[in-house]
């Protein structure tokens, strides 16, 4: 067993923190980008608010969020004429938007039609076109080979498909309670069984380097004690990437789930809203735990596998969808705006008279923010998302 397999494999013996190799420092000038994967199909329609569409409040008698009144804390805030943002997520990401940070693109997703959430999930993060099913990499993965020397990670249980087939990726579960892998005890014994050993070298390496990662995420649980969170946690979650990605990481990913809201979704309260509200929280989590510098030098995509129902169901809950809506956020981003193709919303414009259609190809929209991100060549925006078209928004 040489160096290099003994470091795979001593991190394969801890569930929650699987490295390759050691962790190296991120080049200081290079973009940070973090994909959050929505599992589940999030309402888009109740996030991003039409309410400017009479047909909104017809399609959602029990769900639709009130149009803009003043004093009313459950009414959505205007974003322009036609568009509001829901309530839950106002105060987390209110001041992004008024310091245009944030920006928002609707009628967004895939060309698959499938409505599954396995299916869908599969082909958003190969990264493939059209009918393609070759889930031996991913497009996250095809965008790390092709940059070279920018560091990715995957804030998940296990490597996503996302970041197949670059090698080796770092994943880690931030699940858990942050405890140090190892005592000092444990660490002294493991120690000892190498020493005088030609792997006494790369047990240390591995040793100090569990400890080191944990500690960091120890420190940043105990600071991210603030406001509400999910079940998931997901706002120390926010701390804790930020603590990783601040100085070692440059390309992220992380998934979300509970989003497939069937019966009693809620509208300015119950589960969606609850959700958005954590999810929200996170985000500017993560934003605060990076600092202003680095916030300017990252740029974050909330994406999810498609949309929902337009109108809501017999059990005041919505179904599996098409069209969705994106979030960019950054400190530099051209945000502040709702971005994109966009069409009238009426019963005419709907796709199968059921959902928002997809204007926005996803392949299109990221491969024409990483052509921006990362100056990249045609072809290597091929490389990544293969025959895709890329569109630029200019929100970066």
């Amino acid at each position: 067993m040489d160096r290099r397999q003994f470091l795979f494999a001593l991190a394969a013996t801890v569930p929650a923190l699987t490295l390759g190799g050691k962790v190296f420092a991120a080049p200081a000038t290079s973009p940070r980008f973090l994909l959050v994967f929505l599992r589940g199909g999030y309402d888009a329609n109740n996030l991003l608010v039409p309410y400017g569409s009479d047909f909104y409040y017809e399609s959602r008698p029990h769900i639709a969020l009130a149009k803009p009144t003043p004093g009313d804390p459950k009414s959505v805030r205007a974003l322009d004429a036609n568009w509001g943002l829901a309530p839950a997520v106002a105060q987390s990401m209110g001041p992004l938007w008024d310091k245009k940070q944030l920006a928002f693109i609707p009628f967004a997703g895939t060309d698959d039609l499938s409505r599954s959430h396995f299916e869908t999930q599969d082909n958003i993060e190969s990264g493939e076109a059209g009918d393609a099913r070759q889930y031996a990499s991913g497009f996250m993965g095809r965008l790390s080979g092709v940059l070279r020397g920018v560091p990715p990670i995957a804030f998940t249980d296990a490597l996503p498909l996302s970041f197949r087939g670059t090698g080796d990726v770092p994943n880690i579960s931030l699940k858990g309670s942050g405890k140090a892998v190892f005592d000092d005890r444990q660490s002294k014994i493991l120690a000892g069984m190498y020493e005088g050993t030609p792997l006494q070298a790369a047990a240390t390496d591995g040793l100090q380097l569990r400890q080191q990662v944990a500690q960091d995420l120890q420190t940043e649980m105990v600071a991210a004690s603030r406001g509400a969170v999910n079940a998931r946690g997901f706002a120390q979650q926010g701390q804790r990437m930020a603590t990783l990605m601040k100085d070692r990481f440059r390309l992220g990913f992380v998934d979300v789930g509970g989003w497939d809201t069937h019966v009693n979704q809620g509208g300015a309260d119950g589960l969606l809203a609850n959700n958005l509200d954590n999810l929200s929280q996170g985000l500017a989590a993560f934003a605060d735990g990076l600092g202003e510098a680095e916030w300017n030098n990252t740029v974050v995509v909330v994406v999810s596998e498609f949309g929902r129902t337009f109108r809501e169901n017999g059990n005041k809950g919505t179904d599996h969808g098409h069209g969705t809506t994106y979030w960019v956020l950054g400190g530099k981003i051209n945000g502040g705006r709702v971005a994109g193709n966009q069409v009238a919303i009426n019963a005419g414009s709907l796709l199968q008279n059921r959902d928002y259609p997809v204007l926005n190809n996803y392949r299109d929209v990221l491969g024409g923010l990483m052509k921006r991100m990362y100056g990249l060549s045609d072809t290597d925006v091929g490389n990544v998302f293969p025959s895709a078209k890329p569109k630029d928004l200019q929100l970066v």
